[in-house]
């Protein structure tokens, strides 16, 4: 039987997952950058501009990988702005890795 911090891994990796299995989702992070900047911010707006969403449905995606923890928002630039977080993608990347080898 696996420990409960084993649990908690796979339980994690299976957030993470199922929000990362979505195609709008997957679209939103092909756009977003991977360092906070204001050079290549994308807020909401910009977001959902780029994909054909509105704002509303933007956020509630956004929501979703922000809380599976796999990008990350801050109040820059007068906006809040979104970009991923390289260190939590690679982890999802290694555990799915080791579950798959």
């Amino acid at each position: 039987m696996a420990t409960t911090e084993t649990n908690l891994d796979i339980d994690r990796l299976a957030k993470q997952l199922w929000a990362l299995g979505d195609p709008v989702r997957l679209q939103i992070l092909q756009i977003l950058p991977t360092e906070p900047t204001c050079h290549n911010a994308c807020n909401v707006s910009k977001i959902a501009e780029r994909i054909g969403l509105s704002q509303p449905s933007a956020s509630h995606h956004l929501r979703i990988l922000r809380q599976a923890g796999i990008i990350v928002c801050e109040k820059k630039c007068r906006d809040r702005i979104y970009w991923i977080d390289l260190e939590a993608a690679a982890e999802v990347k290694a555990e799915l890795g080791e579950i798959l080898s």
